[in-house]
């Protein structure tokens, strides 16, 4: 009897102990959701987020705002997330509008996620660290890609997309924010993984950046009558490739056989905008609206993004988008649609907002020029470059950059 009455104590102890715990987590667990349920409603109505609609009638009618619903909210180890949906009639644009409300309530290291209707909100305990580019992760992330785009890492790990889904690429950002190390890796992961069925031309109108790609790409030039003369060569072979779609019955150059399947092209530009009013731009315009099915791609640079260069038609079919610091809202939504970038700080040095299927943040990887041209060294072609630097008028100081002894 004496050992019943024992082990009932031991047991009713137990239990008492296990419900302690359950109630001690469940009070842990639900603290940190609750406030963040109590920090999202107090930044809706902060900022008069949400759909205004009248209620009442007559004289007693009020103005009343129908706030975002809140879905869920979790709490991890590393950040915190809230997904919610904004009402049928509101202007989905606005919640980006709000980043800078979100940042006042939650701090800087947010991460805003939607489109039309559903929103994700992360709350991260930390940035996104800096990091040296890796060409063994950069293979990883591209494999099985025909035209890898390696954009860098985000905050869930490598991030790449394949250009010939996604059409056509634009890079913007202020001096020193990391866009013209970014356009370098794009272009020495291209080379790499994309093999002989990739032809490159580059336009180097700051003469600063392409010098790294003469002897590897098909032609570098550093001025506006040159590039013009590539482009109309283009043209013709976009004319040619398209007759050549049109006797086979087919939509695509990837969908040719093997035997007939040109190379794919890629025309990098480096300040576009310099080209502004220039003839240039016809044929640019006309390659990002066509130039996809006959497998000839643009990716273009830019420090300030120009509403002149970037009309509707030719940023419209700029389908992919990476935004570093921008000088204010405006130029971030001339990039973007919206006003992000410009709220990238001076010390975030690579941190980009990259746009494809909604936004997120990346930091890009840095990959300095040393690195760069050891990467690249199995690449050249056995040529006189000096007679190349010659025959493209290049200046003695771009000469000096080209043969320092790295």
């Amino acid at each position: 009897m004496m050992f019943i009455g024992t082990s009932a104590v031991v047991a009713a102890k137990v239990a008492g102990i296990v419900a302690s715990t359950y109630v001690a987590w469940t009070t842990y667990a639900t603290m940190p959701t609750t406030e963040l349920r109590r920090n999202i409603m107090k930044a809706f109505r902060a900022g008069e987020l949400g759909k205004k609609v009248k209620r009442g009638w007559g004289k007693n009618a009020k103005d009343v705002i129908l706030h975002p619903t809140i879905q869920r909210v979790s709490v991890s180890l590393d950040h915190k997330q809230v997904v919610f949906t904004v009402p049928t009639g509101m202007n989905p644009k606005e919640v980006y509008e709000h980043d800078w409300l979100f940042q006042q309530v939650f701090g800087e290291h947010i991460e805003l996620s939607g489109t039309v209707k559903t929103f994700a909100l992360n709350v991260y305990n930390e940035g996104i660290s800096i990091f040296a580019y890796n060409d063994e992760e950069a293979a990883a992330a591209c494999k099985g890609m025909v035209l890898p785009i390696y954009v860098g890492r985000s905050r869930t790990g490598p991030i790449a997309y394949d250009m010939t889904e996604h059409p056509h690429l634009l890079i913007a950002g202020e001096t020193g924010s990391g866009k013209s190390v970014e356009l370098r890796s794009i272009l020495a992961t291209l080379i790499r993984l994309a093999g002989d069925r990739l032809e490159l031309y580059g336009g180097d109108l700051k003469r600063s950046e392409f010098h790294l790609f003469r002897g590897i790409a098909n032609e570098i030039v550093n001025d506006a009558p040159n590039l013009h003369r590539i482009l109309l060569k283009l043209r013709k072979e976009m004319q040619k490739r398209g007759s050549l779609l049109d006797r086979e019955g087919l939509a695509d150059v990837v969908d040719l056989p093997d035997n007939l399947r040109p190379n794919y092209i890629v025309v990098a530009i480096d300040e576009v905008s310099l080209l502004q009013k220039h003839a240039c731009m016809e044929i640019i315009e006309e390659i990002s609206a066509i130039g996809r099915a006959l497998g000839v791609f643009l990716i273009l640079s830019m420090q300030r993004p120009d509403a002149d260069v970037l009309d509707g038609k030719l940023k419209n079919n700029l389908t992919v988008r990476m935004a570093f610091r921008h000088a204010d809202e405006i130029n971030s939504r001339i990039t973007l649609g919206s006003g992000e970038a410009a709220h990238i700080k001076q010390s975030q040095k690579g941190l980009m907002i990259h746009k494809l299927d909604g936004l997120r943040f990346v930091q890009a990887p840095h990959l300095d020029l040393k690195q760069a041209r050891v990467l690249l060294e199995p690449y050249k072609r056995v040529e006189d470059e000096m007679s190349q630097e010659v025959a493209q008028g290049l200046d003695d100081e771009d000469f000096e950059l080209e043969v320092l002894p790295f």
